[in-house]
């Protein structure tokens, strides 16, 4: 028996610390360093990993083959495809239409609302991706609220938590389950007790969870969050643009008189954008480059607060000050609105900087203001770095939202009111995903297979088109689960794993079982919100498991409560994608999900870990 399995089945006894464990546990290190900071996007983090981990083959055990085997793996193939699932159910309007039955039914009552919001979810997100499912509900129950005289903010924190509870209901409400499910199979020739998950395995208490939470959120939760944005906000108001816009005419003579709107840019300067022409009573949102200046334009630009008094000495333009009233800049919606754009998790537009020329030529839409995780961003936002959750506010002609609601790079936060979905094939959508979870719940085929062959129905009816299904992917969730998987095995082959659950055992053998249990519940959770939900999965169900064998406990109950906390971040926005999607649009600080969400995971960690015992035992 190699050496690494049999300390992975004696932790009471102190393994000896070797140079592979030490180079293993350096790239965790590194690995955790680079989740945290950000410093690289996640996918080019996990490609990073892949390389170092080959690259130190003599001490991790990782040769080329498992060091790719991660985009092979049954794990990373079965969320592809349910992604694409996801994907060809969104196209369909299907939760769409949920949330606004719902949000008929809740008026003005906010705990009829938070019932609402939490029954379109969660239930959902058990057999649906929930990142689109929150990125979908976004702008409905933003409607919900605001014709309800509620502040968005005391329904969308409880969108994001109800969505991660309504995960654990089925094997394939998140990603997490599924890598846990196949770390599970990979080690239970050496824990006989472990095996991959079915697809109802833990629904019983993904259903006590579910019920918890939802209990918490409304009867408790919206108490704790403050009202970041008052009901039916002033986007204008909320974003100061008063602060930012100015008012130049274009005076008889003036030599940008012929010229286009992107001669005025270059003139100007790449501090100063073009938000507005107003000719006569006539305005021109986010105007195209060729438009044509006159002689009386008023040109209505966004600009920075030192900037503004420049216009005194630019040739052929009048200052005339700003406009009268925020009201000004707003519009009906056959001319332009103005809204938030939330940039989505597999945006072209993270990382790049921002050029609101470039964004009005590509999107259509006028940038007049940023929020960055929460935080109104002041004076300058030109060239400014865009991150996931990020908030645009933009002003944008009502058939562009329309149509920048079907792209995958922005979540428009306002309902389109002439949204374009393929409603006639949403019966179908739904048999499809109805049929790929009895036949794997049935036993008759591998999660992966019936999937696969649901991605193909999708394309064979029409819910979606062939090229839809690139697009239906996030991109950076697979090269992370590529990229965790070979660590994942350089921590159980290294022994490494061996190593830090004996270092748990030794500090907390002396403690209840259930106790020990509940620690790596909290341990998890608090890893899951620094770096990402599959990073903890693949660090801590090995040495969860390791540990459980080594104080004589069940390694199933350890593997359970290590999945059940990574699926749930409730501390703060970062350690989960759908806690982003609401930070702008709920004008939310980091304080607030610690707030209402430290209560919740005290109370689930208890609620999860006596259920674990009472299903499972210790």
């Amino acid at each position: 028996m190699p050496e690494s399995l049999v300390l992975a089945q004696d932790v009471t006894t102190q393994p000896e610390l070797t140079t592979d464990i030490l180079v293993v546990l350096g790239v965790v290190a590194l690995a955790l360093v680079l989740f945290l900071t950000e410093r690289l996007p996640i996918d080019v983090t996990a490609i990073l990993l892949i390389v170092v981990l080959v690259v130190l083959e003599p001490w991790t055990g990782v040769d080329p083959s498992t060091g790719v085997s991660g985009f092979s793996n049954d794990a990373t193939i079965t969320v592809l495809a349910m992604l694409i699932l996801s994907g060809g159910v969104a196209r369909t309007g299907l939760v769409q239409e949920l949330g606004r039955r719902m949000a008929a039914y809740a008026g003005d009552s906010i705990h009829k609302q938070l019932f609402a919001t939490v029954l379109a979810t969660s239930p959902a997100s058990g057999f649906l991706n929930n990142t689109p499912i929150v990125a979908l509900l976004v702008p409905v129950v933003t409607d919900v609220a605001n014709r309800g005289n509620t502040s968005p903010s005391k329904l969308l924190i409880p969108l994001s938590y109800a969505s991660q509870v309504g995960g654990m209901l089925t094997l394939i409400g998140t990603s997490t389950n599924l890598l846990a499910s196949n770390i599970s199979g990979r080690l239970s020739e050496e824990y006989p007790e472990l095996h991959a998950f079915s697809m109802f395995e833990f629904t019983q208490l993904g259903a006590i969870v579910v019920v918890t939470g939802a209990l918490y959120l409304i009867v408790v939760g919206h108490y704790l969050i403050p009202e970041r944005v008052p009901p039916r906000a002033d986007y204008l108001e909320e974003y100061a643009v008063s602060d930012y816009i100015a008012e130049v005419a274009v005076v008889p003579g003036s030599p940008l008189a012929g010229e286009t709107v992107g001669d005025a840019t270059d003139r100007f300067g790449s501090d100063i954008d073009i938000v507005q022409v107003v000719r006569d009573r006539d305005r021109s949102v986010a105007p195209r480059q060729d438009v044509q200046l006159r002689e009386g334009d008023v040109l209505v630009v966004r600009t920075e607060r030192s900037a503004i008094a420049a216009f005194e000495d630019l040739e052929g333009v009048e200052h005339v000050g700003k406009p009268d009233s925020v009201a000004d800049l707003s519009t009906n919606d056959e001319t332009g609105t103005v809204t938030e754009l939330i940039v989505a998790l597999d945006s072209r537009l993270v990382g790049e900087r921002l050029d609101p020329e470039s964004f009005r030529e590509e999107f259509g839409a006028a940038v007049l203001g940023l929020r960055h995780r929460g935080e109104l961003v002041n004076e300058r936002i030109v060239g400014r770095r865009l991150d996931v959750g990020d908030t645009l506010l933009v002003q944008a002609p009502q058939e562009t939202l329309d149509r920048l609601s079907r792209r995958e790079d922005v979540i428009v936060a306002r309902e389109p009111p002439r949204p374009e979905y393929r409603a006639d094939k949403a019966p179908i959508a739904v048999a499809i995903m109805i049929g790929v979870v009895a036949v794997a719940a049935a036993g008759l085929y591998p999660i992966l297979l019936s999937a696969l062959a649901g991605v193909v129905a999708m394309v064979v009816t029409g819910v979606l088109e062939p090229h839809e299904l690139y697009e239906a992917v996030e991109w950076d969730i697979i090269f992370l689960l590529a990229g965790v998987i070979p660590l994942g095995i350089a921590l159980e082959g290294s022994g490494a794993a061996a190593y830090l659950a004996w270092l748990v055992v030794s500090t907390a053998g002396f403690l209840p079982t259930i106790v020990v249990l509940w620690l790596f519940y909290i341990v998890t959770g608090l890893i899951t919100e620094v770096i990402s939900n599959n990073a903890s999965v693949v660090l801590m169900v090995p040495v969860g498991a390791a540990a459980a064998a080594g104080i004589g406990a069940n390694p199933l109950a350890f593997v359970f409560a290590v999945t059940f906390a990574a699926s749930t971040s409730f501390l703060g926005p970062i350690g989960y994608q759908t806690n982003l999607f609401v930070y702008g649009p709920g004008g939310y600080r980091f304080s607030d999900y610690f707030r209402v969400g430290a209560p919740l995971q005290l109370i689930l960690s208890i609620v999860t870990v006596l259920g674990i015992a009472y299903f499972w035992g210790v």
